[in-house]
């Protein structure tokens, strides 16, 4: 493991979290009629807590380039958005059928399941319509690329075509290579893209991006870990969510084909990678380095 503890990070997450919140209630739109229902989901989801790990991670990188922080806060906001879509999405019976998220009833519990599929579509647009405005960056060229990069990282190669793979492979047997492969899209992806902003809105494209992306792609991998062995070892009240759903469904994991101790090892290994891609850094990224630990160490 690194040298540097959980302990910044988990102090820094923290303070970030509700700050942050006051950027999402600035940045939703709002209702000028019938469609009311649908704002009041979009508001439900974004306010019911959560780590704010994809957005915290944004700042971070952003601020390693001395980015102006409104711009990074609407980077941040906007991966949000994405990051709250796919939960919602995600919990509806047509996926993994959840009726608890972040500790309190899903979307589709708590309204129905229109107003959970409209909802998560919503957050889905607002994100790009965040990204495109001159407020987050006036170089266009910039926007396009944070627009590309972020398409890139949530379809069909990425969370989408992540997610259609662990639905289809639910009770199939998948090696370690293939389930890497559907992690890294489900769930790595967008931290990588979370990591890279910073380097996108300062224009570098030297190894300091490559070791943010480097980065990023093992802590992807280890959080995707650490999820899964909370699913076996977590109790629901602590995770936020059904704990055990992955066994149930037969879901093909790192954990169910390795075994618990080998995967909190792999997971440990990729924490300890992720830190070495930071060299490059210095001590400016020590947050990044104690976020990796936080990351292996959560219990939720």
């Amino acid at each position: 493991m690194p040298d540097i503890g959980p302990d910044l990070a988990q102090k820094s997450l923290g303070d970030f979290a509700e700050s942050f919140e006051q950027t999402l209630l600035k940045l939703m739109p709002e209702p000028e009629g019938m469609e009311g229902q649908v704002n009041d989901a979009m508001r439900y989801a974004l306010m019911a807590g959560g780590k704010r790990l994809r957005p915290f991670l944004v700042t971070v990188a952003a601020s390693l380039f001395s980015i102006e922080p409104k711009a990074a806060a609407r980077v941040a906001a906007a991966v949000e958005c994405i990051h709250t879509y796919s939960l919602i999405h995600d919990d509806l019976p047509a996926m993994d059928d959840d009726d608890m998220r972040r500790g309190l009833p899903s979307v589709h519990r708590k309204f129905d399941e229109a107003t959970a599929v409209l909802a998560g579509d919503a957050l889905l647009t607002l994100a790009f319509e965040i990204l495109a405005d001159k407020e987050t960056h006036p170089d266009a060229e910039i926007r396009c690329e944070l627009v590309s990069k972020l398409s890139a990282a949530i379809g069909v190669h990425g969370m989408v075509g992540g997610q259609m793979i662990d639905l289809k492979a639910e009770n199939q047997s998948l090696n370690q290579m293939e389930i890497k492969r559907m992690q890294h899209m489900k769930t790595g992806a967008l931290i990588v893209f979370s990591c890279e902003t910073g380097a996108i809105l300062a224009k570098v494209t030297d190894e300091r991006r490559n070791a943010l992306t480097g980065y990023a792609q093992d802590i992807g991998l280890a959080f995707q870990i650490v999820d899964d062995l909370l699913d076996v070892e977590g109790s629901s009240e602590n995770i936020g969510k059904t704990a055990g759903k992955d066994v149930e469904a037969g879901k093909a994991t790192l954990v169910s084909l390795m075994g618990v101790e080998e995967a909190r090892k792999t997971a440990d290994e990729l924490v300890e990678s992720s830190v070495r891609h930071l060299h490059v850094f210095d001590e400016k990224a020590d947050i990044l380095r104690s976020l990796a630990a936080f990351v292996f160490h959560r219990a939720h």
